[in-house]
């Protein structure tokens, strides 16, 4: 499985699913004038976790993607899809509304986008819908989303082995959100490696019960 960050929320995830071959999976493709570039994307599967401008540029995607909009469960081409309902906001999405937490499953890897996830924590149902997780991508720039302090704690509540943070300021965003090293000092992490991508099988998983901070560049 390779995972790709194109900033913001924006994922792309190529995946070897059983008796498939490779299968591109796009989620939340931005706008451009979020003030970033949107790369070239092709996809089998798009996902788009809520109608925000900077999650749902489905135009930039190009192929003939089975669509996923929302919460459901699903299983196009050997990867297994989820959806699960939260809110944007800490108050019941009375500010900004719903989103959707995608949950992949694909080489025996399961990976969870929380999207503009806002909720001050995980209620029991959704930690129960969205169960183990090997990958956590997790916003942590604030704002509009959680910021680094409540991204700690939701991460202590699913326990993955790798987390990629994503939904922080970078170059060129127009949005102001918190930088990456407020996150990184809350949970301790004093030096720290940058990679175009991450390639990972399952056996490369760390010990079950140990994290580990990926930080992907845009």
């Amino acid at each position: 499985m390779k995972i790709i960050w194109h900033g913001q929320s924006l994922f792309e995830i190529i995946t070897l699913a059983k008796q498939n071959g490779e299968t591109k999976i796009v989620i939340d493709p931005f706008d451009e004038k979020l003030g970033l570039r949107v790369p070239r994307l092709s996809a089998d599967i798009l996902l788009t976790s809520h109608q925000h401008y900077d999650h749902c540029n489905i135009k930039a995607v190009s192929g003939e993607p089975f669509l996923i909009e929302g919460p459901g469960e699903y299983e196009i081409k050997g990867v297994y899809v989820k959806g699960v309902s939260a809110f944007h906001d800490n108050s019941l999405g009375k500010e900004r509304g719903k989103v959707a937490i995608f949950i992949l499953e694909s080489e025996e890897i399961k990976v969870c986008h929380l999207s503009d996830f806002g909720q001050k924590e995980l209620t029991e149902e959704q930690i129960e819908e969205i169960g183990e997780v090997n990958i956590l991508m997790i916003p942590i720039g604030g704002v509009y989303t959680i910021g680094a302090k409540e991204a700690a704690a939701v991460i202590k509540q699913i326990e993955p082995q790798i987390v990629i943070p994503m939904h922080y300021k970078i170059p060129k965003l127009k949005e102001k959100l918190e930088e990456l090293d407020k996150f990184l000092k809350i949970m301790g992490v004093k030096n720290h490696e940058s990679f175009d991508k991450l390639t990972i099988k399952k056996k490369d998983l760390a010990v079950e019960g140990e994290t580990k901070i990926i930080v992907l560049t845009p």
